[in-house]
């Protein structure tokens, strides 16, 4: 039987809206900090062990509709032969930024053969599992991948990531195809060993001019889901602050497209494909709010996301905030699964 969120990201038709969301595995929950105690980040994601208690953790205690792996995008670098560190309150920081062609073809390439550890991750969490919640699968997408490399870590303005695009555009494009390869690989991988749909990130695409991202980065993201059409599973493409972009975005190749919580749903739909399904779009910091009031707001959102004529889930508009209530999520859960079941059972 098809699990309600494979069948919400493929417009079909559902007994109850779907839930998960972005890091729902981690950081917010007291378990997964005990567990990550003594532990490097990069370390946690190379132990199948470790990430398949990370993984099932929100699944347990939220009653979520899905699991998301639990990894970091800038893995496959690491697991490439990338220098990378994960420096607390930074993020990832890359010891030889990639700044010149000779840089550029300096780049290791991710083989599957790299990683084989993410293949017994996937196939741990998937055993626990069953069928009945499917894990997604995740990479971030060729842009965001290329702003850490060249910038050396984190930026509030990807100066350099934007100087080296328009100054060298040959270049950026040859960095962005071999990022959208190894995407792709990472992605791959965890298919083969299981996962039922995947989520690719663009996390920095928003700092993005939509003719930029349409002239340098949206077919370098349409590579990434076409290399993976032969799996026939179902795919989110999402970026942050990327309202202006959903409409390129949307082009890219997937089956849903993920909504941040600045745009409003219904304007949203617009902008996509037609039938494509929505993914969204609670700001994440109304679940510090009184439950009065964040209740109201997600039910507000479901309503909405039930009017369009597209498969719908309810998730955030970005990750889940270090500091959450952990009892927070399940309770939105079951508010979502309540209300979208009346909504959806009215109408016979």
């Amino acid at each position: 039987m098809t699990s309600p969120l494979l069948a919400a990201l493929r417009s079909e038709p559902v007994s109850h809206t779907p839930v998960w969301f972005m890091r729902q595995a981690g950081r917010s929950l007291p378990e997964y900090r005990k567990l990550r105690e003594g532990t490097q980040m990069l370390d946690a994601c190379r132990d199948p062990e470790m990430v398949s208690e990370i993984t099932l953790q929100p699944v347990r205690r939220h009653g979520v509709d899905a699991a998301i792996f639990f990894s970091d995008i800038v893995v496959p670098l690491q697991a490439a032969g990338v220098e990378v560190e994960i420096v607390p309150g930074v993020g990832p920081v890359i010891a030889s930024p990639v700044r010149s062609r000779a840089d550029i073809d300096a780049l290791p390439d991710l083989d599957a053969a790299d990683i084989p550890d993410i293949t017994e991750s996937i196939q741990r969490v998937t055993a626990e599992l069953g069928e009945a919640t499917p894990l997604i699968g995740f990479a971030g997408a060729p842009f965001t991948l290329a702003s850490y490399l060249i910038e050396g870590g984190p930026s509030k303005n990807h100066e350099k990531t934007k100087s080296l695009m328009v100054s060298d555009p040959e270049a950026f494009s040859a960095l962005l195809s071999k990022l959208a390869t190894m995407s792709a690989t990472f992605i791959d991988v965890q298919l083969n060993a299981g996962a039922k749909a995947f989520q690719l990130f663009d996390s920095w695409a928003g700092y993005l001019a939509r003719e930029d991202y349409e002239d340098h980065v949206l077919a370098h993201s349409t590579a990434v889901f076409d290399a993976l059409s032969g799996h026939d599973v179902p795919s989110i493409h999402f970026g942050v602050q990327t309202g202006e972009l959903l409409g390129s975005m949307a082009q890219a190749g997937s089956t849903t497209v993920g909504v941040d919580f600045r745009v409003d749903l219904a304007d949203a739909a617009t902008r996509v494909n037609p039938g494509q399904a929505l993914q969204g779009n609670l700001d994440p910091a109304l679940l510090f709010a009184p439950w009065e009031a964040l209740s109201a707001r997600v039910e507000a959102i479901v309503r909405k996301g039930l009017e369009l004529d597209r498969g719908f889930v309810f998730n955030l508009g970005h990750g889940v905030l270090p500091d959450t209530d952990p009892e927070v999520p399940g309770r939105v859960v079951d508010l979502v699964h309540r209300v979208s079941a009346e909504i959806l059972g009215s109408r016979g």
